[in-house]
């Protein structure tokens, strides 16, 4: 082992690069739907020996000393989500005869720019950087203020954070409902990187024994939790979720939303099966409505018609605004319509995606001939606030929009009860890894919340699945179909550690904080 760790300590030049992208890409297989997190006791020892060759150089200036940890942690980052996104690529092809050049940028150039965030948390681990434990300390810090920056600049894509890799079986989820995915991350890092330190005596048993701890722990509180009764439940909903397997090359044509529409009533309104009570909510995917219902308010009633005395369909659809003096405003949206085919309540999704939904800086976009590049035939804008939609019976249901499920700080405040609600089309990246990893990052919500979530998918991963994160139902990629469930909604309780996972997050940076340090200041004393 210490044969290999100074070989990789000792690279250079585009040795040294490639070995940093390798390593990246290796790390993916811990994410979904690979769910290999062994691969990441490969990848972070690379990464910590890289880090150890980059830490040797000792120039003047701190940007000087600060580059080469940067660039490491860089090109890992580029090799992480270049192997981790490159299915982002797939939503230009659907309209590849306009959108085509844009395919180099969302598969090479995002992970271009996602990867500065690693460069900047190897930056801030090399400068509490020292040898044996304690580097490994500082990595897992540098990671977690790495990850706590991908939640929100530039309006923020905490996907794949690294704490999801040790969170592939809902045994190894629940340990996220005390320290959140934030300190999954930390703790996750801490014993992927581990085994670095047999490559050297210094630290190795207590290192390797801390890991091997933590390690125990997080199996050891899965199986308590996962053991535990069922807790009280105030209500039991009866749901169909719709999957209409929508072709996205037909999906904005105005020739077929006929059809596309008639499909989705008659996928709603089939007989229940056997043994199942007929739904009293209806859930519709993403901008699955064909129609803007300002424009169209036949289709408002057909969908009264559909519905059975005391049903709610909750739809995802294009709301429109009136007229401005810059035109009409359109909204991604969750729309309740009742039995008598009128809309009660609307819920706009907050968080766009930047390029997909919404241009940034779009004027200075727009004399370069550039619009957004997927989701419809318009430029959304951001809703301003969130609220559930109360169905009859008084049970609250939370939507969340495509991409809005991965965010933990967009979830409900503790002690709120209800079901989540996660509506997507993840048609525009096809049978890939994307859908996949976007379900499994809704999944973990449902712990961390202590809610289930029903989720609607265009073309699929269409999903029961309840508080403890165990999936219960679902529907594959790219077929048709429904899900009919009935969703436990749990009493209002008390959760001590969703009320005080923030100070829990933030002792751990904390004491991954002070123990590089102290570690890095021993070094100090010793070498003096």
């Amino acid at each position: 082992m210490g044969r290999l760790a100074g070989s990789i300590i000792l690279l250079s030049g585009w040795r040294r690069t490639l070995v940093a992208i390798l390593a990246g890409a290796i790390a993916v297989l811990g994410q979904a739907p690979y769910d290999f997190p062994a691969a990441c006791f490969v990848s972070f020892p690379i990464l910590v020996w890289l880090l150890d060759g980059s830490a040797a150089a000792v120039r003047p200036g701190l940007w000087s000393r600060l580059k080469p940890s940067f660039a490491t942690g860089y090109w890992f980052g580029f090799g992480y989500f270049l192997a981790g996104l490159w299915w982002i690529g797939g939503a230009v092809l659907v309209e590849a005869d306009a959108f085509a050049w844009a395919l180099p940028f969302a598969v090479f150039g995002i992970p271009l720019l996602l990867a500065v965030s690693y460069g900047v948390g190897c930056a801030i681990a090399r400068l509490i950087w020292s040898d044996g434990l304690g580097r490994i300390f500082a990595l897992a810090f540098g990671f977690g203020v790495a990850e706590w920056l991908r939640g929100f600049v530039l309006t923020g894509f905490p996907w794949n954070a690294i704490g999801y890799a040790a969170m592939p079986t809902p045994l190894l989820m629940q340990s996220v409902e005390v320290v959140g995915l934030l300190g999954m991350n930390m703790l996750a890092v801490f014993v992927f990187a581990a085994p670095a330190l047999l490559a050297s005596a210094r630290g190795a048993i207590g290192g390797l024994t801390l890991a091997t701890a933590l390690v125990a722990a997080h199996v050891g509180y899965g199986f308590y939790r996962m053991s535990q009764p069922a807790p009280e439940m105030v209500a039991k909903l009866a749901v169909r979720l719709v999957q209409p397997n929508v072709d996205m090359a037909e999906k904005w044509d105005p020739a077929v939303r006929d059809r596309i529409f008639k499909s989705m009533l008659d996928l709603s309104s089939k007989p229940s099966p056997d043994g199942q009570p007929a739904p009293q909510l209806i859930v519709w995917p993403e901008t699955s409505v064909p129609y803007i219902f300002s424009e169209n308010p036949a289709a408002l009633s057909a969908i009264g018609e559909t519905l059975k005395e005391g049903q709610t369909l909750i739809a995802g659809a294009v709301r429109e605004e009136g007229a401005s003096a810059d035109g009409a405003r359109y909204y991604n949206s969750v729309v309740q319509i009742d039995d008598s085919g009128q809309i009660v309540d609307a819920v706009d999704k907050v968080h766009l995606v930047p390029f997909g939904e919404y241009l940034p800086f779009d004027d200075i976009f727009a004399r370069l001939g550039i619009r957004q590049l997927i989701s419809g035939p318009m430029n959304f804008v951001a809703g301003s606030e969130r609220h559930p939609l109360t169905i009859p019976g008084g049970i609250n249901v939370f939507p969340y929009i495509c991409y809005e499920a991965i965010f933990p700080s967009l979830m409900p405040t503790v002690g709120t009860t209800g079901v989540l609600l996660n509506i997507t089309n993840d048609a525009w990246f096809g049978d890939t890894p994307g859908p996949y990893q976007h379900l499994r990052q809704a999944q973990i919500r449902t712990i961390e919340t202590k809610m289930s979530l029903i989720r609607a998918a265009n073309t699929g991963i269409s999903a029961k699945i309840d508080a403890d994160g165990v999936l219960a139902q679902g529907l594959a990629l790219n077929v048709a179909g429904t899900i009919d469930a009935v969703v436990a909604v749990p009493a209002p309780h008390a959760d001590w550690f969703g009320a005080n996972r923030l100070y829990i997050q933030i002792a751990l940076f904390a004491v991954f904080l002070v123990l590089a340090l102290v570690a890095k200041i021993a070094r100090r004393f010793l070498v003096n």
